[in-house]
């Protein structure tokens, strides 16, 4: 969807980046998550008049074209000299392979664009459908057609009757609740939507009587964060408001004396969130390694974003599992924050499966020695099994610190690490227990790990380990992906 695809696969060293001729239009890399066009802009605009920007959604990455390249010179110079921090995270800058980012259409025509936009949404916490998104774009202009897919992430395409340009730009970077389900825009190369029906993850607004597609006669599946987000907006998942639009302009510093536009956004309806959901619960994760994921370990992965209730192996697709879990917004988070990610050296796939549950069938031994079926719906590690339990969940995507926590007192550092070897996962690289009363039980903290890859490997392995100490189990390494100011996320 993004065009100049090659930038994306430039080497990153120093000596490949001097390789590349000098260009006007720079390959930026390292952006943090919430990064927007306007973090770039502001922090790079010192270098010059910037012409056009394209981010890169779910690579962390953008290019940026400057318009004269001594202003393209003097960032890449800069960028290697010094560190440039692009919203409070270090950036690395290198020429690109193009000489011109290319614009879906001819950009430089006011009268011309793509009536399209693609829409990638990031740390989607909440349920993301065709009713929200109305709610949120519409009152920018006349919404006609909005189709969501979920295969890389979340994303939608809004398809407005004309330029779809003030609608980019009012909405580009907003949040649509407080802190999350932030939204990243794009033009798209399609120039109209073909809609088939109208449900949650699509409609077509010119046709409100498309056959919708309800779900089927099976277990009614309760959404895990509720009908409503508010309704944990004292539990850390953030209260709803009011979506603020950007300056329309995001290359012209706005005057003290100019006023921006408020859009307030009713809420969306709670019957989109409980009815005819189109998506299944089931997630397909490919990618596996053969000889160290199990169920179990699947199991560990996957339950830091909903409740699981089954996993089997296709016997018939090896490195293959299926997941079934609580509901389809469970699997949505799960393919957004565990989608390409590495583990054991593989990296992992993970999609909506077009089944809609999980049949114990044709269950074979693994490598390992264990069966390639097991069924989770009945374990006490499951974290979205009541509404209390879930509002004490913040999700987060995975970091190279891991929060662990029911961890008898008498455990140490030295035997924490002992443990790693033994079960042949890294070793951490920093460790802090947080304080706690003397009549506690437990203790929890902190493990910093070299890189991302490594949390995600011990927490695959030894999340839910149990630990025998005198006359009792105790669960050690439950733990937690976290972002936190006592150490460096990598």
């Amino acid at each position: 969807h993004f065009g100049n695809a090659s930038d994306v696969f430039e080497l990153d060293n120093g000596e490949d980046a001097h390789r590349i001729a000098p260009s006007p239009v720079v390959h930026v890399r390292g952006l943090c998550e919430s990064v927007v066009e306007g973090d770039l802009v502001e922090a790079l605009e010192k270098f010059g008049n910037i012409c056009y920007v394209m981010m890169m959604p779910f690579k962390r990455q953008a290019l940026v074209e400057f318009e004269a390249m001594e202003s393209a010179d003097q960032c890449v110079t800069c960028g290697a000299n010094e560190v440039v921090c692009i919203a409070g995270q270090q950036a690395f800058f290198n020429y690109s392979t193009s000489k011109r980012i290319t614009r879906p259409t001819n950009a430089d025509d006011p009268n011309s664009g793509n009536k399209v936009l693609l829409l990638s949404i990031q740390n989607p916490l909440y349920p993301i459908t065709t009713d929200v998104l109305y709610t949120v774009c519409n009152p920018i202009g006349n919404v006609l057609r909005i189709v969501i897919f979920k295969r890389n992430g979340i994303q939608a395409m809004v398809e407005y009757p004309f330029w779809s340009q003030k609608a980019k730009s009012a909405l580009n970077g907003a949040d649509i609740y407080a802190g999350c389900c932030t939204l990243k825009i794009e033009y798209a190369r399609p120039t109209r939507l073909n809609v088939l029906r109208n449900d949650n993850d699509s409609w077509d607004y010119t046709k409100p009587f498309l056959v919708r597609r309800e779900r089927g006669k099976g277990r009614q599946r309760q959404a895990i964060l509720g009908e409503h987000p508010s309704s944990y907006s004292d539990n850390g998942y953030g209260s709803h408001c009011s979506l603020l639009p950007l300056p329309g302009n995001r290359y012209k510093r706005s005057s003290p004396h100019d006023t921006q536009e408020v859009v307030a956004y009713p809420l969306p309806q709670t019957s989109s969130y409980m009815g005819h959901a189109s998506s299944s619960s089931v997630a397909m994760v490919s990618g596996l390694h053969p000889a160290k994921m199990n169920c179990t370990r699947i199991f560990n992965l996957f339950c830091l974003y909903g409740n699981i209730e089954k996993v089997k192996f296709m016997k018939s697709v090896p490195g293959t599992a299926l997941v079934e879990m609580g509901d389809e917004y469970a699997v949505d988070r799960a393919i957004t924050h565990l989608n390409s990610i590495k583990v054991f050296s593989k990296r992992l796939n993970v999609c909506v499966s077009k089944q809609h549950a999980v049949i114990p069938s044709q269950v074979f031994e693994l490598e390992d020695g264990s069966s390639s079926y097991k069924d989770f719906a009945m374990t006490r590690n499951n974290r979205f099994s009541s509404v209390g339990q879930a509002s004490k969940n913040i999700i987060q995507p995975p970091a190279a610190v891991l929060h662990f926590y029911n961890v008898p007192p008498c455990i140490t550092e030295n035997e924490l690490q002992r443990l790693c070897t033994e079960h042949d996962v890294p070793g951490f690289i920093k460790f802090k227990v947080f304080d706690a009363k003397p009549s506690s039980k437990t203790i929890s903290g902190l493990l910093e790990f070299d890189n991302k890859t490594h949390a995600v490997e011990v927490l695959t392995v030894l999340n839910h380990h149990q630990i025998r100490i005198p006359s009792e189990y105790s669960i050690l390494f439950r733990v937690n992906y976290i972002n936190n100011v006592c150490f460096n996320d990598r």
